[in-house]
C-alpha cells in the first residue's frame, strides 16, 4: 500500500515534485544493501545493552532507568524484523508500480479530466484497473518473499527470543525456512524427514496464497453465449 501510494504520487503529472529522481533513488537504496549490513546496522541501533544507540539516548534523557531488551523482547523483535523487511523492499515495489503507471495511456487521464473526473475517481476507475497485471506480480512475489524469509531474522537474532507456548519453548521469530535449515544441518537436530515435510507445506501455502492473490486481482469476464 505504501509503495502504491508513493508510485501514484511520483507519477502524477499535476504534482510536480522537485528532485523526484533523487527521492526514488533514496527509497530504492535499501534494496541494494546486503542483508548482513542491514542486520548489523539495526543491531547497533537497537542493541540490548546500554551502548545501543536507542538505549543510550533513552538512558541519557532519563526516560528509562535500564536498557530495554529490544532484541530479546518478543513483540519488539517481531516489529523490528517486519520493519526491516518492509524498509528493504518497498522501494523496489514502488519502482515497479511507477513503471506500470507510466505505461498507461495519458489520453485516458486527459479525457477523464475533461469529463470532470476527480483524482480519486481517476485512480479507482483508470489507474487501479489497468494496473492489475503489475499488482498481481508485486503481490505474488511479495508473498513468496515473505513466506521464504530467512536472512534478516537469522542474522538479526537467530530466531530468538524464546517464549513459552503450551508448556514448551518456541522461538517467536523463527521462520519456516530457518526450521528447514535447522533440520538439514549436521548435528543433533538433523532430520531430513521433517525438513522435507516443512518444504512441502511451504510450497503448498505459497501456491494457495499466490492463487488467492491472482484470483482477487484478475479481470472478471462475462461468459458469452454462442
Amino acid at each position: 500500500l505504501l509503495s502504491l501510494l508513493l508510485a501514484v504520487w511520483f507519477s502524477d503529472v499535476r504534482v510536480k515534485i522537485k528532485g523526484a529522481g533523487v527521492f526514488k533513488v533514496l527509497m530504492y537504496l535499501p534494496n541494494i544493501i546486503t542483508a548482513a549490513s542491514v542486520a548489523g546496522m539495526f543491531l547497533m541501533i537497537f542493541g540490548n545493552s546500554k551502548y545501543g544507540a536507542i538505549n543510550s539516548i533513552l538512558l541519557n534523557w532519563g526516560w528509562v532507568n535500564e536498557a530495554f531488551p529490544f532484541i530479546n523482547n518478543v513483540w519488539a523483535s517481531r516489529v523490528l524484523v517486519m520493519f526491516i523487511q518492509s524498509w528493504m523492499w518497498y522501494g523496489n515495489t514502488m519502482i515497479v508500480l511507477c513503471a506500470g503507471i507510466l505505461g498507461i495511456n495519458p489520453s485516458l487521464y486527459e479525457a477523464a479530466s475533461v469529463d470532470g473526473a476527480t483524482s480519486k475517481q481517476q485512480f479507482f476507475k483508470i489507474t487501479l484497473p489497468l494496473l492489475k497485471p503489475i499488482l498481481q506480480y508485486t503481490l505474488v512475489t511479495s508473498a513468496i518473499g515473505g513466506l521464504q524469509m530467512y536472512d534478516i531474522p537469522q542474522l538479526f537474532n537467530e530466531g530468538n527470543p524464546v517464549v513459552r507456548v503450551g508448556g514448551s519453548d518456541v522461538n517467536s521469530t523463527t521462520t519456516v525456512v530457518m526450521l528447514i535449515k535447522k533440520y538439514v544441518s549436521a548435528g543433533p537436530t538433523q532430520d531430513y524427514g521433517k525438513a522435507a515435510a516443512y518444504s512441502v507445506m511451504l510450497f503448498a501455502f505459497t501456491l494457495i496464497i499466490s492463487l488467492l492473490f491472482y484470483k482477487l486481482t484478475s479481470e472478471k469476464t462475462e461468459k458469452q453465449g454462442k
